[in-house]
């Protein structure tokens, strides 16, 4: 062979080869990024759109199948979900696995702004993303301060978060609890009828009365001055003495109808961190930006922030940082790769019974692997579980061709050949053994590299990666191992009176009764064809039946303990947050009271299920748990998990408790799920029902619960639209006013310095208590008589579903179950 000639005779281009491959692939390493998983794209993107103060079904009649038809029309859909909560519509939109999804994007985008003008007009702007791994948290902290509430809210809003959201590959930070200012005008409807006037004219003389005016400019030959008037509104007391009405020569001043006052919003979220309140930052990476990079830079810009504001007393808190886990599990995969590199040189040592040879050997193994990473590098690849897991593996692989060369090598010169000559002839002679060895394993994996869809993006890195190493272990036991032979290679005869000689000779003899055992085996078969090739089938069929037969089970991802998990609480649907964070109170305190619990992050007033930190719900909380290390406990997070949910559920009366295992892909949201479709809801209700029940009997599923659920308590106002009309009243009026009076209305700014806040239009909280509240609210009709929603509408209690969902433009209710003691597949 030329390649092995050429290496003999001109070493120095060995040499060069090696260094190439070794400052080359110490070089490249340096430049790999960490990541837990390869980088995949999914295909999906979701449209959510805010619709404040409408119930589930008239989002999903308004929002939800306006937005399915517009986009059912888009190229290579393979299915639409949507999901119609309160006041909040998501569409979910998959396609096949070879769009293009900037395009596809692009293109529903140009769909929805074609049916902007039939959504509602109250209805925020639609918002396209798609949906990546990356919108995960990065890192969680927690921030405290010597301020009040209002302030803290303030600084990190304006200071806090623009500066973390500047740091290199941070793509959004998300703020969670706390209670931001606003300026609230609570208006009196007793007083607002005493003087004759209604919610919408209040709203629209606050709007008129809180303008700036460009108007125009002064000319001359010689200048240009531009006029503007001034009108916006920058002082509450200037807003207190605003004159809505003037009657019978009197002004009436807004203080005159209302309360005004600078306050904060109500809460809606609250978070805390070991029981302690904190306002809680999630932090979100770019999607092509590196977590554990990401993470070093945020932790570093925290403890700029911390020295900063520390007249403030600001703390920034690290909660939990996910790039942890990722550094955790690539250390424990190198640590591996090592002891695998050691174990080898061992057991080359002790069959070759020659440290010079078993040297020789062990270069190709650092080399290939070395090198490989510059492959890597190359392809654009990281270093994660999967090309990790690869090089772990190929370590025996890569020895193989070394091994094969330099035994026959080391025949010829038991021939009586020269190192120069044995060299040659033995490397030629195997040469196209070794390559078809090589070769085999290389068209194994290939194929698998060059497929397509999301199993192959998750493992098209592992496969490259060990098409690389394995060619270039080809390349090295071609070149290098000749080349060394050539030159230190020579023949050994052990001393078996030496100490080596006689551990030599001990673990010979060893093989030796291994071999004669595996002898009497071979004999016994060739005696007994049948009853040999009997006991291989019956054991080829049972091995085929274990799958079968449970023993086996079947998960699209092999099921970790990163020792954590969520407590999720879930009260009945007309709890008060108040009441919601007063019972995730004692389920923390039972928590932190236990001596395997290290940490707990805690939101109330939202939960990961559903839209996770989209949407505000008040009867539901959630308590993120860490455990300490699996080495200092005997039972799994999942175990832990399942024991504490019972013992919840035990202590927290009326409250629904449920536990969500956080495996390498984030927090494992019912890895059962089965959609019901059918022509209605009621329909696909009744058997989803009858489905449940039978799931319920399966050992192994557990905390079993529908995506639609009744028992939502709302207040059902039908309208008599002739007496509507006939009092002079149209629905516009009517729902306005009634959106304003209870929701609030938040259209007016209020300017102070370089910040706004929202004015809230809303009706005094004493008079948003009951559902007479809402049968007495009064409306002004154009004659200026004052009329009563009951006079014209029919006001009773009632519930509905919380959450309504379709798919593939059916309605439908999905089924969903967590799995314990079993896999997925069984």
């Amino acid at each position: 062979m030329k390649l092995v000639r050429t290496s003999i005779k001109r070493p120095s281009l060995v040499i060069i080869m090696l260094a190439i491959f070794m400052i080359g692939g110490i070089f490249t390493y340096r430049q790999l990024a960490y990541e837990l998983v390869p980088k995949f794209e999914i295909k999906v993107i979701t449209i959510s759109t805010i619709y404040p103060g409408a119930s589930p079904s008239e989002v999903e009649n308004s929002l939800s199948t306006k937005i399915e038809d517009a986009v059912s029309s888009l190229e290579n859909v393979k299915k639409i979900q949507s999901k119609s909560f309160e006041s909040l519509s998501v569409v979910i939109v998959q396609f096949n696995d070879d769009t293009d999804i900037d395009y596809a994007l692009n293109d529903a985008q140009r769909k929805i702004n074609g049916i902007r003008s039939r959504l509602p007009e109250s209805a925020k702007e639609p918002s396209l993303v798609q949906f990546s791994l990356s919108d995960l948290p990065v890192i969680t902290m927690g921030v405290t301060g010597n301020l009040s509430d209002a302030d803290l809210y303030e600084l990190v809003d304006n200071k806090i978060q623009p500066e973390l959201s500047r740091v290199s590959g941070v793509a959004q930070v998300n703020i969670i609890g706390g209670r931001q200012r606003e300026i609230r005008i609570s208006i009196d409807p007793n007083k607002l009828q005493a003087y004759n006037l209604s919610l919408p004219q209040v709203q629209q003389i606050i709007s008129a009365s809180n303008l700036d005016f460009p108007t125009g400019s002064l000319k001359t030959d010689q200048s240009s001055t531009l006029i503007r008037l001034s009108g916006k509104i920058n002082a509450v007391e200037e807003l207190r003495n605003l004159t809505i009405s003037s009657q019978n020569n009197i002004n009436i001043r807004l203080q005159d109808i209302a309360d005004v006052q600078d306050t904060q919003k109500d809460v809606s979220k609250i978070a805390r961190i070991n029981q302690k309140n904190t306002l809680l930052l999630q932090v979100q990476k770019q999607s092509e930006a590196n977590a554990v990079e990401v993470s070093k830079q945020i932790q570093a810009k925290m403890a700029l922030l911390d020295k900063q504001y520390a007249s403030k007393g600001l703390k920034l808190q690290l909660a939990n940082d996910s790039s942890e886990f990722t550094l955790a599990a690539a250390d424990h995969v190198i640590k591996d790769l090592l002891l695998a590199v050691v174990l080898v040189a061992f057991v080359m040592l002790f069959f070759l019974h020659s440290l010079r040879n078993a040297v020789i050997v062990m270069v190709s193994i650092p080399t290939s692997l070395i090198a490989t990473f510059i492959g890597i590098y190359l392809f654009g690849y990281s270093l994660n579980l999967m090309s990790l897991l690869a090089l772990s593996l190929v370590v025996g692989i890569l020895v193989d061709d070394a091994i094969v060369v330099i035994e026959n090598i080391h025949r010829h010169m038991e021939m009586g050949k020269t190192n120069v000559r044995a060299a040659y002839d033995g490397a030629s002679e195997i040469g196209f053994t070794v390559t078809a060895i090589t070769l085999v394993i290389v068209v194994v994996f290939l194929p698998i590299a060059l497929s397509s869809g999301l199993v192959s993006n998750i493992i098209s890195q592992f496969c490259v990666t060990v098409i690389i190493a394995t060619l270039l272990s080809l390349l090295v036991s071609f070149t290098v191992v000749p080349w060394l032979f050539s030159r230190f290679g020579k023949l050994e005869h052990l001393n078996p009176k030496s100490f080596f000689g006689k551990i030599i000779n001990a673990f010979e003899r060893q093989i030796e009764k291994f071999t004669h055992w595996i002898t009497k085996i071979l004999k016994w078969a060739l005696r007994r064809k049948k009853t040999a090739l009997g006991l291989a089938g019956l054991l080829f069929l049972l091995s085929l039946a274990l799958p079968f037969a449970g023993f086996i089970g079947g998960d699209f991802f092999p099921q970790t303990d990163r020792g954590e998990f969520l407590v999720q609480l879930e009260l009945p649907k007309d709890t008060s947050i108040e009441q919601t964070n007063l019972l995730t109170r004692k389920a923390e305190a039972i928590l932190t009271g236990r001596n395997d619990v290290v940490r707990t992050i805690t939101t109330v007033g939202q939960s990961s299920s559903g839209m996770g930190s989209i949407q505000a719900t008040a009867y539901k909380s959630e308590i993120s748990v860490k455990l300490i290390d699996k080495s200092e406990r005997s039972e799994t997070s999942k175990v832990i998990a399942a024991k504490i949910r019972r013992d919840l559920e035990g202590k927290l009366i009326g409250a629904k408790v449920s536990t969500v295992p956080i495996g390498i892909m984030g927090a494992d949201q019912a890895p059962l799920q089965m959609v019901i479709l059918a022509p209605t809801l009621e329909e696909a209700m009744d058997y989803a029902k009858k489905a449940e029940a039978e799931l319920r009997k399966i050992d192994g599923a557990s905390e079993i619960k529908l995506s639609v659920e009744d028992g939502n308590p709302e207040i059902a106002i039908k309208i008599d639209r002739d007496r509507m009309s006939a009092l002079g009243l149209n629905i516009a009026t009517v729902g306005q006013t009634l959106r304003t009076g209870f929701s609030g209305n938040t259209d007016n700014k209020f300017r102070a310095g370089g910040d706004e806040y929202d004015i809230n239009i809303i009706l005094d909280n004493v008079y948003r208590k009951n559902i007479s509240d809402v049968q007495n609210i009064t409306f002004l009709n154009p004659m200026g008589q004052k009329i009563q929603l009951s006079q014209f509408a029919d006001i009773s209690f009632g519930s509905g579903p919380s959450m309504l969902e379709r798919f593939d433009r059916s309605p439908s209710v999905t089924i969903m179950s967590q799995t314990i003691g079993k896999t997925t597949g069984t």
